[in-house]
């Protein structure tokens, strides 16, 4: 009889008694991911032909000439590169330092001022212009070579 009430007693008992943390945790909040940046979310979703994504490059303090390297790509779910988007321009909920002569850039390591702004992705492949397969696509934004955002959208045919 002792038996039956002993073991889930002293497991309790050592519950109680052990930190909140485990082996090799620590007690920090984690750094906030995406400090410079924010990945919005694409519409529409699911999407077809085409898509847009919308971003934001952060600033720093109340500076607003700040320019950022800015990169997004698109990936199948096996992590090959598909495309990289075009920018499609400044979101229309805000003013942002692009030009109208920037839309249509690929967001490949480009400049850009603090705001927000939306990226295009036309639904077809790098390199061979055919339509991209129906699926799941990873979008990755990264700002000044950090990664500061991943979503997963859907193409559907």
């Amino acid at each position: 009889m002792f038996h039956r009430w002993a073991a889930p007693l002293l497991v309790l008992a050592l519950c109680a008694m052990s930190p909140k943390n485990a082996a090799g945790q620590s007690s920090q909040q984690p750094r906030e991911q995406g400090a410079k940046g924010k990945l919005g979310k694409n519409y529409p979703n699911p999407f077809n032909p085409e898509t847009k994504i919308r971003f934001s490059v952060s600033c720093s303090g109340n500076s607003t000439t700040e320019v950022h390297k800015v990169s997004m790509r698109i990936m199948n779910i096996l992590a090959q590169p598909v495309v990289v988007p075009v920018l499609y321009g400044p979101a229309s909920t805000a003013t942002s330092g692009a030009t109208s002569s920037m839309n249509g850039s690929p967001l490949n390591n480009l400049s850009l001022s603090c705001g927000d702004y939306e990226a295009l992705w036309d639904g077809k492949v790098a390199g061979g212009g055919r339509e991209a397969a129906s699926g799941t696509y990873i979008v990755q934004f990264f700002v000044d070579g950090e990664l500061s955002g991943t979503k997963r959208i859907y193409y559907r045919k």
